[in-house]
């Protein structure tokens, strides 16, 4: 549990704020629980903890910085509602240090005038309107569509705010791919099932007979893969595009 006199440790440092709830990281989640950097991608198998590592976030941004708002983007009301019930569950065991002002379903506002918001996705207007976001969580991402991610982006411009991203691979489209493949500066985090100490190897075996390769791979090893009934590679199609190739038409729309 934990102790008010080690309240300055645990807001510099979120991995101890993790044990100090019962909650003891994996390498992987110590480093991104450790690191700065203002864009994460956390391309984790089902069932290694990168929810828990997103709440353990949400609630210490929301404790030690008074006035922020964190914003929680889910494809589904479902899984808004379990992401939220992670971080109430991070909150009461952190003995609510920051008393609440009001609570909901999908929100909680602390005294300190700091909030968290849980939002099922779908269209990207029905969730405009946020500013201001110091941290904004983007789960299951590789289902979250191309225009709600674009849409939510805008709510970083003026915070200096962090983005977190968060999913298994679902195929090789889509923005969630594109992150993980680009040069763009994202910090990247990778853990596979097998890598976890929770899944059991006689687990992991009985899934790969179950449900395929293909699904397996996705699931449980995060590799990107092509539809199955795809023609032809994606990579192949990449490697077919040249930039020294002069376009067929023009921009005006004539030959």
């Amino acid at each position: 549990m934990v102790e008010l006199r080690d309240d300055l440790r645990l807001a510099l440092d979120r991995v101890e704020f993790a044990r100090a709830v019962g909650i003891e990281p994996d390498d992987w989640q110590r480093d991104a629980l450790r690191s700065a950097a203002p864009r994460q991608l956390y391309n984790c198998a089902r069932q290694t903890g990168k929810s828990t590592v997103s709440a353990i976030l949400a609630t210490h941004t929301a404790i030690y910085e008074p006035g922020v708002l964190v914003l929680l983007i889910s494809p589904t009301l479902r899984q808004s509602g379990e992401l939220f019930r992670k971080c109430l569950e991070v909150y009461r065991a952190a003995q609510r240090l920051v008393p609440p002002d009001s609570e909901t379903a999908l929100t909680l506002a602390l005294e300190n005038g700091s909030r968290i918001v849980s939002l099922p996705g779908g269209k990207g207007h029905t969730i405009r309107g946020y500013s201001g976001v110091r941290l904004l969580v983007v789960d299951e991402a590789s289902r979250v569509p191309d225009d709600l991610y674009i849409s939510i982006r805008p709510f970083l411009a003026t915070s200096a705010g962090r983005l977190v991203a968060l999913s298994t691979p679902f195929g090789t489209r889509g923005w969630w791919w594109g992150a993980w493949k680009s040069a763009e500066p994202w910090e990247r985090f990778m853990a596979t099932a097998e890598q976890s100490p929770r899944i059991p190897a006689a687990f992991l075996e009985e899934e790969r007979r179950s449900m395929g390769e293909w699904y397996f791979r996705q699931e449980y090893c995060g590799e990107f893969l092509d539809g199955q009934f795809s023609v032809f590679r994606g990579e192949d199609i990449d490697a077919a595009i040249r930039d020294d190739v002069p376009p067929l038409f023009s921009e005006a729309g004539g030959f």
